[in-house]
This record gives C-alpha cells, sequence and structure tokens, in this order.
C-alpha cells in the first residue's frame, strides 16, 4: 500500500504494532474518505470495542514518532530527491493561510 522507501523510513521511527495501525489507517482513509475519529474507530478491523478502538486511534496520533520533523520531513526529502534531479531549481511556496492556525491551535 504504502512505497517501500516509506516503509524504510517508518520502520525506523514506529512499532510494528505502529506500523500495523498506520497501515490499517491509510486504508482505512482511502476507504471512507472521511477523517471523523468515531466513523475511523468504527470501521477499524481490530478485535476489540469501539470506544477502545477510538482510545486507540488517538494515542497513536498523538504519538511523539509522528511529528512533523522526526518523520515526515525524511519521506518528504526522499520523495524530492526522487522527483527533483540534481542541480535544478526548486522553489518552494507556502500557504500562510493556514499557518497562523497551526501554530495557535
Amino acid at each position: 500500500m504504502l512505497p517501500s522507501f516509506y516503509q524504510t523510513i517508518l520502520e525506523k521511527y514506529l512499532t510494528k504494532a505502529q506500523l500495523i495501525t498506520l497501515n490499517m489507517l491509510v486504508w482505512l482513509l482511502q476507504n471512507q474518505k472521511q477523517v471523523k475519529i468515531e466513523r475511523l474507530a468504527a470501521t477499524l478491523p481490530l478485535p476489540i470495542q469501539e470506544n477502545s478502538r477510538r482510545r486507540h486511534l488517538q494515542r497513536f496520533l498523538s504519538l511523539n514518532a509522528l511529528s512533523v520533523v522526526l518523520l515526515w520531513f525524511p519521506i518528504i526529502q526522499e520523495i524530492l530527491f526522487r522527483q527533483i534531479k540534481p542541480g535544478k531549481e526548486l522553489i518552494v511556496a507556502l500557504d500562510r493561510t493556514q499557518l497562523a492556525c497551526l501554530i495557535m491551535c
């Protein structure tokens, strides 16, 4: 489901159980197309009660290992290295409309 280089990077920072949860969550998001914890918990294929699945997802999503700097920057860096040829110019545009909300929230 995830590209192999994602798996390589994710394996450095997440346990096997966390990797399984992430794969299930990505699969659910692709199928459900909604980002509501209650909806995801209702369809998460774990043999536990729905409230327990909801808490499981909340704990998983608040992991420090899922931080932007620790986990997602290396993935973005790998994507850029694969897409941009050496010596080419890369222009990064930032949309500041959501930045204030991210800093304040």
